[in-house]
């Protein structure tokens, strides 16, 4: 081929070579910006819980993560048949290892029980998750010449129900707990206080106290 001939051929090779090049890093590039729909927490959810509809956010993350995420489109299944495998927390994407579709989420030997408590039953600042104690708070009714021992539902005020309750849910619906006006709050209780923090709450004679977390 003379070197006149030699010079198109040569010119088309560069310009093909340019053009794939292009294109390879237009392709890197639009991977890289391919995002997928996700579900993010937007407040706390106890362990065991459904994840209700207006605890969840859309939020777009990288396609090429490799995480598990629950996808934004499997919101509907997942608000329906799922609950909280772990406390879940504001602002964390939900991955399948956070969820359960098992419905046995109280742990053996626990009950949940619920409370409704008014001002002054319940410390200011309550989080679902936080360690609490239930008092017997009722008046003393006892006649004096009554010698039964004291207890939730026999009248004696001020009488410890249980010294370890979980906080687990609350009608505020966030994971802050207000510390005014009545409230509605499930606790998970050890089976053996069940009974006695039952019948206390359904007198409305409960208090509870925060127990400080342990060090």
């Amino acid at each position: 081929m003379a070197p006149r001939e030699r010079k198109p051929a040569l010119a088309a090779l560069a310009v093909l070579l340019i053009l794939v090049g292009a294109l390879g890093a237009t392709v890197m590039v639009m991977r890289a910006g391919d995002k997928i729909s996700v579900v993010q927490i937007t407040q706390t959810v106890a362990a065991g819980d459904r994840i209700p509809a207006g605890a969840i956010h859309e939020v777009d993350v990288s396609s090429d993560s490799g995480v598990d995420f629950i996808r934004w489109n499997q919101r509907g299944d997942l608000t329906s048949h799922y609950r909280a495998a772990t406390d879940l927390t504001a602002g964390s994407l939900l991955v399948t290892s956070m969820i359960t579709d098992q419905d046995n989420s109280v742990p053996a030997g626990k009950s949940v029980v619920g409370l409704s408590l008014k001002e002054g039953q319940y410390p200011d600042g309550l989080r679902i998750g936080q360690t609490v104690a239930a008092y017997y708070v009722g008046q003393d009714d006892k006649d004096s010449s009554d010698s039964g021992s004291a207890g939730a539902g026999s009248g004696a005020s001020d009488t410890l129900i249980s010294a370890h309750l979980t906080i687990r849910s609350a009608d505020s619906g966030g994971d802050s707990i207000g510390g005014s006006g009545d409230l509605q709050v499930t606790v998970v209780a050890d089976n053996a206080d069940a009974a006695a923090l039952a019948d206390a709450a359904a007198a409305q004679d409960v208090a509870l106290v925060l127990v400080p977390a342990k060090s």
